[in-house]
């Protein structure tokens, strides 16, 4: 019997060792490559020197243009039975293309996060203005991922948080969500074991990648308002920066006196992590789950961090650490954290708990290539059902494609 096709449209190259983006870009790679399919990763990016070796796992990586019809011929002597899309933006540059040419092609799209809710609490922020619902209604962007998840056949939400958030304010229909968060290994008795000890640990730490504006927007916030707070009741503590693609802004803010020290980017993020004594995420705004966080928890590591970084991550279990608003309370329970042993203790334990009930990858995995299979089994009925979605891929709303062909027939004549 012949493997079924997959064809992943990345919007990067798979970067695990930079980005949450990277590691569940991989954890979807390896849930597929478990049921035996056989995997095609095509990106019209640029491929840095962090991206994996995709095809030392056996799968064939393919670069691909934008407005281009070579992408046509692709897909098709391809024929994938399940097309893959990296964010909504790779779904409006070829999800056109492969309805056309693949059209009985399963189509999911991965949303990492949902990018419109992320940038409107950015200018809100900006703006001063309290979160609220009816400017996400009212945002440009929310109108074109909303598109493309109707357009698509399945769409993996992170969040719980962010299902809600589609299901009830946009009215989205439940039966083409799929709430999927991160897929992780169990954390077990053997691991805890070789967790360093309260004792053994030292210093706060901040990771992240910094082409993500929250980060930058996080760290900044560390050292204007939290950390000067610390460090008078800590006067030897330190932080340490870790993350990729930090910039001069990044790195201006390195001051070994004052403790806040930035380290860049990390070769071995997880033994950084293991080693720290407590994770610091005073995140302002953003989305979906926040990898640090869940990287916190299997390495034992406790946190501090805001409402919107615990955002649709553990449901009612208790947090394995604190969740605070006001950088003073923040400051407080983050030296609470880090000088109490039981309250470390208790908090290492939450964060088990948390990855064990909410992201046991051996349930969850098997539960979603389930659903796949049942879309697929009953795909015409499925698409019937999603009238909005089939209204969206009729020709005269598709501006998309008529954009991509204007810019193909540019090119061509210059």
């Amino acid at each position: 019997m012949n493997k079924q096709q997959i064809l992943i449209i990345g919007y990067v190259w798979v970067e695990p060792n930079s980005s949450a983006a990277g590691i569940r870009m991989l954890q979807l790679i390896k849930q597929f490559l478990e049921h035996d399919f056989k995997i095609t990763f095509a990106c019209p990016a640029h491929k840095g020197e962090k991206a994996s070796n995709l095809s030392s796992l056996g799968i064939d990586e393919v670069f691909i243009d934008l407005n281009n019809t070579s992408f046509d011929e692709f897909i098709k002597e391809l024929q994938p039975t399940i097309v893959l899309f990296d964010r909504f933006m790779m779904e409006e540059q070829f999800g056109w293309r492969v309805a056309e040419n693949c059209p009985k092609a399963i189509r999911i799209l991965d949303t990492e996060d949902l990018h419109f809710l992320r940038n409107t609490r950015h200018q809100q922020l900006k703006n001063g203005e309290n979160f609220n619902t009816e400017a996400l209604l009212n945002s440009d962007n929310a109108k074109r991922e909303i598109a493309s998840i109707l357009r698509c056949d399945m769409s993996l939400i992170i969040s719980t948080f962010e299902m809600d958030l589609l299901k009830e304010v946009f009215k989205i229909d439940k039966k083409i969500l799929y709430h999927l968060p991160f897929l992780l290994e169990k954390v077990d008795a053997n691991q805890i074991k070789k967790w360093c000890s309260f004792k053994d640990r030292e210093n706060f730490i901040f990771i992240g990648n910094f082409f993500h504006k929250p980060n930058v927007d996080a760290v900044l916030t560390l050292k204007t308002q939290i950390w000067t707070k610390i460090r008078k009741l800590l006067p030897k503590a330190e932080i340490h920066i870790y993350g990729s693609y930090a910039n001069q802004q990044i790195h201006q803010l390195n001051n070994t006196k004052e403790g806040f020290i930035v380290k860049g980017f990390a070769e071995n993020a997880k033994e950084v992590v293991r080693n720290a004594k407590v994770v610091l995420a005073p995140l302002r705004f953003g989305a979906g789950i926040k990898g640090k966080l869940t990287e916190a928890m299997i390495c034992g590591t406790p946190s501090v961090t805001s409402e919107i970084g615990a955002e649709g991550m553990h449901d009612t279990l208790p947090w394995n650490g604190f969740v605070a608003e006001d950088y003073s309370n923040f400051s407080e329970k983050a030296v609470q954290l880090y000088t109490d042993e039981k309250l470390w203790n208790e908090s290492q334990k939450h964060g088990v708990e948390i990855i064990n009930q909410i992201y046991d990858k051996e349930k969850l995995g098997v539960l979603f290539i389930n659903q796949v299979k049942e879309i697929q089994q009953n795909l015409l009925e499925h698409r019937t059902q999603n009238f909005l979605g089939s209204l969206l891929q009729h020709q005269t709303l598709q501006a998309t494609k008529y954009m991509s062909k204007w810019i193909e027939l540019k090119n061509s004549i210059l």
